[in-house]
């Protein structure tokens, strides 16, 4: 399914989140401690930064940020990367110890090197990250280290070792840096605007947090079945890399990379058994997704595959062939693509990045009924999958079969309410169908899921106006909008 962009809706919100600066502003206001020699102190398992911030605020501060970063960062609505990551993401997530909340990964479109995690269980994940990874070991290394800087807590032990910073500073700080993760120009931009650029290792991880996170992160990355020397092998890698840039990757800037750290990943891994992991296919998959949609131009892709396929230069054929189908696809070679997608289909049926582009397909060529059939057979099996709910709704849509699409968004949404596309498509359906009352109920949940409050009780005042003598739907507007409000207030006084 291709993304829906939420570029022309981010460029006319206003007043985005800057009630968050009031949370934090008020959250380290609470986070000062008596003894300061207890600044670098790594506290046990269970108990770090529990004077600092209470996890219940750690959560809620984490929801804040995460709608944030939907209406200013590129962050991608791709139901395949979504998926593959999370659940790259759980098996990690399954051997740690401490974990206080469900974890949420997610993906950036930004071409560097970069991985990072904040309040609440938020790791974000750079597509550059997935495009340089030899293999799904090294990619898992990351993202276990992301785990340990969350079970650690460490974001909230460094607010509690800011003792003698201002508290509206800090927080300007923090929103800025976090905004400079995801999209590094747009996030500088920020700390500039700030004063604050000069002062960006000020919230960055301490060494000791870096150690602790390596160490956890290793041991994580063992437990999982992965190869602990994949840590090691990959810091080599970012130095090696960074020897030959001008400016460091986004990462370096908040995880230092000295040389003992990678002497000490080598030291650590060689405690474990080696490990031969076999490749695991979804990660190759994902690799010619992120390939062949956000790198390069369409043209040069279709040459790029084809030459993996001509010199066998492959882990898996599957996957290059995908690559050079979905090439195919973008430079509007349908005959082509079509040709390889069937292949993959008839040896793997139930391969969800393969039903994925053959949904893409039968849209461009406006051929649904052999999608729709296939989807639906699927959806018996997985009747809450993503990749299979989204792209059946959407191809019933296109075919203008708008009731049965909405049905599907709505059974999608009971389970997934926080699912920006869904909401997306929904409001898309109703706009199709002119009912314009539901149109705009569903239009102020996109804007609430990034953070658009006021720009939310806008849509939910003109829904309100569509509702005639409904009386029933006028109260749950009313309700909805003092729920909307409520949040707000909520926010200011965290």
């Amino acid at each position: 399914m291709r993304e829906v962009s939420l570029k022309n809706m981010t460029q006319r919100l206003f007043a985005i989140v800057t009630s968050a600066v009031f949370a934090f502003s008020s959250t380290i206001a609470t986070a000062q401690v008596s003894d300061q020699h207890q600044r670098n102190a790594l506290p046990e398992i269970g108990v770090v930064a529990s004077d600092a911030i209470s996890i219940d605020k750690e959560i809620q501060i984490g929801d804040i940020l995460m709608r944030q970063l939907r209406g200013q960062a590129p962050l991608l609505s791709d139901p395949l990367l979504e998926e593959y990551l999370q659940d790259l993401g759980n098996r990690l997530v399954v051997q740690a110890d401490n974990v206080k909340f469900p974890f949420k990964f997610f993906m950036i479109n930004n071409a560097d090197i970069n991985a990072f995690a904040f309040f609440g269980g938020h790791i974000g994940v750079h597509t550059g990250l997935i495009f340089n990874s030899d293999n799904e070991s090294e990619l898992a290394s990351v993202l276990a280290h992301e785990v340990a800087h969350v079970t650690q807590r460490h974001i909230a032990r460094k607010i509690q070792a800011q003792q003698k910073s201002s508290p509206l500073q800090l927080a300007s700080i923090f929103g800025s840096v976090l905004l400079a993760m995801a999209d590094p120009e747009a996030g500088m931009a920020a700390l500039s605007a700030t004063n604050a650029a000069a002062q960006q290792a000020s919230i960055n991880y301490t060494r000791a947090n870096e150690r602790e996170a390596d160490r956890i992160g290793i041991q994580v990355l063992a437990q999982s079945g992965y190869d602990p020397n994949a840590a090691a092998t990959f810091f080599g890698k970012l130095a090696e890399k960074y020897r030959l840039r001008s400016t460091p990757f986004a990462y370096l800037l908040t995880h230092p990379l000295p040389q003992s750290r990678i002497a000490d990943a080598r030291s650590r891994a060689s405690s474990y058994n080696v490990r031969q992991v076999p490749e695991r296919l979804s990660f190759h998959l994902a690799k010619a997704r992120i390939t062949a949609r956000f790198y390069g131009n369409p043209k040069d892709n279709i040459v790029v595959f084809q030459d993996m396929l001509d010199k066998q230069h492959y882990v898996f054929k599957q996957s290059a062939l995908y690559g050079l189908a979905l090439s195919y696809f973008e430079n509007e070679q349908y005959a082509q693509a079509q040709k390889i997608i069937n292949q993959l289909i008839e040896n793997d049926t139930n391969n969800l990045f393969y039903l994925d582009l053959a949904a893409d397909l039968s849209i461009a060529q406006k051929d649904y009924a052999p999608a729709i059939a296939m989807l639906s057979e699927q959806a018996k099996h997985s009747p809450h999958n993503s990749v299979i709910s989204l792209n059946l709704a959407n191809i019933l849509i296109k075919k203008g079969d708008i009731k049965e699409a909405t049905r599907i968004l709505k059974d999608f949404l009971l389970i997934n309410p926080n699912n920006l596309l869904a909401l997306q498509l929904l409001s898309d359906a109703y706009l199709e169908s002119r009912q314009m009352l539901e149109m705009h109920q569903s239009k102020a949940e996109v804007y609430a899921l990034v953070a658009a409050y006021p720009r939310a009780i806008d849509e939910l005042h003109t829904a309100y106006n569509f509702a005639g003598d409904r009386q029933l739907e006028k109260q749950r507007i009313r309700a909805r909008i003092d729920q909307i409000r409520e949040q707000i207030d909520r926010i200011k006084t965290l």
